[in-house]
């Protein structure tokens, strides 16, 4: 946390009598920059107080505010407006992000606090489809962001990999299959089998039977359904992570449903020793009905464990395993349901941490010509969607820059980030369109934009350097003003800025790492990415109003300093969202 956002907080905390965390979380950003860095709204206090919002602000205003860090305080209707001393934010928080470099927006809040991350889980033998993007991109920046607040995150990918699909596909690979076709492609051969098979099983019916029966010898470790099984298993998962490592993304954990066959019964006997389990029509039920939910099948008539009894055995597996203090569920928001269920289960079964786990729900992907359909075939496969964007990017680049170095590092980096960025800059719980124009526009609200601005930052500081009048070993270097000697000499000391464009940049960059605690409070990427864009606007328009390598020295070497001061804040930001930053495009 920022000193002045420290010294704000401990401020209105004394004077509220709220406590810090509360007034931590009131605290907000204005809109307009000229009402300030900070505003605290003054209506919860109306209570406490008796007294309009309006008048609380004016009075709280009189007191003495100002300090090394703070300037001026002053109520605007039921808002109370801080405004952070130009000196503090250039000689202090200037050479801090220059200092700290890579690891600028880095803090330790959650220090000794463990996270687990479920995101992503794909089903085993169907292809990644673009309905997986939300799911693991969203839970890729979590486990980022919550990493760069100095939390243990630990990323699981909770397979699909079980259940009556499997059935389905080893009546289809025994009728219809071929083992080099399968060696050769086996996600796209798994899947085109799956997709023959539901065709089939509508002209002959007794293919449902069957796979019914087949999954049964599965579940009773039938030697030919488990071999098949394992095989189908196993090179889904190398193809799964040969698409996770394009991405940049890795896990921890790989522990699919199919690794709690075992910890299943203890689960049921568990919930039934709570009395929560009751036999119904054969089939083995909890009745949640008591706490507004619907009632809960955990097991069917004919044995078979349900997606909840899963979930509750994963959990209580986790929890004995990485003594998590927070539980996330990065699952789409149809799901919400399952998780309400899920959760009041684990609060009535005795296990207090209940109460860590979290659902962080996501809106849909839709199509222009309806839903996804894995049993039709009417699937854009997400490998599909990102080599496209790779290839357009490939192609803008050798309109535009013919002679780049390494254009193809540069266009896989740009291309992913469009796909990438293109979901995390929506709110996650609205439901998205896909479609090809959008996400494959390299203009306006994307990454490539921000990417540009990242670049042309590079730019600045790479003619900079060749003109000798910084210190710059490497792009990886930060920018410091060296004396004749090349030892590094503090910063020159500067009260205010001589532009607008320049006071926005450097406000805009003492916000980092707020945003960062917001995204993770709220468990919202879209928040940082919204924050990026705002900032590399602010860096476009600073760029054609105020001239950098022309100005005079003193001006120069101040600008020189907030340009490198930006390239470091974009270029973290980038990568907390899991997107590259090129030194060139």
């Amino acid at each position: 946390m920022l000193p002045v956002r420290k010294e704000i907080i401990a401020r209105l905390a004394s004077l509220t009598g709220l406590p810090e965390p509360e007034v931590e979380t009131s605290l907000e950003i204005p809109p307009d920059p000229t009402l300030g860095e900070y505003a605290f709204p003054c209506f919860p206090l109306a209570r406490r107080f008796k007294k309009a919002p309006q008048l609380i602000a004016a009075e709280m205003a009189e007191h003495d505010w100002p300090s090394d860090y703070v300037e001026r305080v002053e109520s605007v209707g039921p808002y109370l407006n801080f405004h952070v001393r130009r000196s503090y934010l250039y000689n202090t928080l200037l050479p801090q992000i220059l200092r700290e470099g890579p690891v600028y927006g880095i803090l330790a809040e959650g220090k000794g606090k463990t996270v687990v991350v479920d995101y992503s889980a794909p089903n085993i033998a169907k292809p990644f489809s673009v309905g997986h993007l939300r799911s693991t991109v969203i839970g890729n920046a979590l486990c980022r962001l919550y990493r760069s607040l100095g939390y243990k995150v630990v990323g699981i990918n909770h397979l699909g990999d079980w259940g009556t699909q499997f059935g389905k596909l080893i009546v289809a690979y025994r009728q219809w299959g071929d083992a080099n076709r399968l060696l050769e492609e086996p996600v796209q051969y798994l899947y085109h089998l799956y997709v023959r098979f539901h065709q089939e099983a509508e002209s002959t019916p007794e293919l449902e039977e069957e796979a019914r029966s087949w999954f049964r010898r599965l579940e009773q470790g039938d030697r030919e359904a488990r071999e098949l099984w394992e095989h189908f298993r196993a090179l889904s998962l190398e193809d799964f992570q040969r698409l996770y490592r394009y991405l940049g993304i890795s896990f921890d954990s790989y522990m699919g449903e199919s690794d709690y066959n075992d910890r299943l019964e203890e689960t049921i006997e568990l919930a039934r020793s709570r009395g929560l389990v009751k036999e119904s029509e054969g089939a083995l039920v909890a009745d949640l009905e008591p706490y507004g939910l619907p009632t809960c099948l955990l097991r069917k008539k004919d044995g078979a464990a349900l997606y909840i009894t899963r979930d509750l055995a994963a959990a209580i597996y986790r929890h004995e395993t990485y003594s998590f203090d927070q539980m996330l569920y990065v699952v789409g928001a149809e799901q919400t349901l399952h998780f309400q269920q899920f959760f009041k289960l684990l609060e009535l079964m005795g296990f207090s941490w209940a109460g860590n786990c979290t659902h962080v729900p996501f809106g849909l992907i839709h199509f222009k010509d309806g839903r996804m359909s894995t049993r039709q075939g009417k699937v854009i496969f997400l490998e599909e969607v990102l080599k496209r964007a790779v290839e357009l990017a490939r192609e803008i680049i050798e309109e535009k820059n013919p002679s780049l170095n390494e254009k193809d590092s540069v266009a896989r980096a740009v291309g992913l980030g469009a796909v990438i960025f293109g979901d995390l800059i929506n709110d996650r719980i609205k439901d998205v369109e896909f479609d090809w124009e959008k996400i494959l526009d390299f203009a306006g609200e994307t990454a490539p934009y921000i990417q540009y601005s990242h670049a042309r930052v590079c730019s600045i500081l790479r003619r900079a350097a060749a003109e000798e009048m910084i210190s710059a070993n490497g792009m990886d270097t930060e920018l410091k003003e060296t004396t004749t000697s090349g030892d590094a000499a503090p910063l020159k000391v500067h009260n205010s800025f001589g532009e607008p464009e320049e006071e926005t940049l450097i406000i805009a960059m003492a916000h980092f790492s707020e945003e960062i605690v917001r995204a993770v409070r709220d468990n919202r990427p879209s928040y940082l990415a919204r924050y990026l864009l705002e900032l590399a606007r602010g860096f476009n328009k600073f760029y054609h109003n105020c001239p950098v390598l022309t100005a005079s020295e003193e001006i120069r070497q101040r600008r020189l300093q907030l340009v490198a001061g930006v390239r470091i804040v974009l270029r973290n930001g980038l990568a907390l969202l899991g997107i590259e930053a090129p030194q060139e495009m």
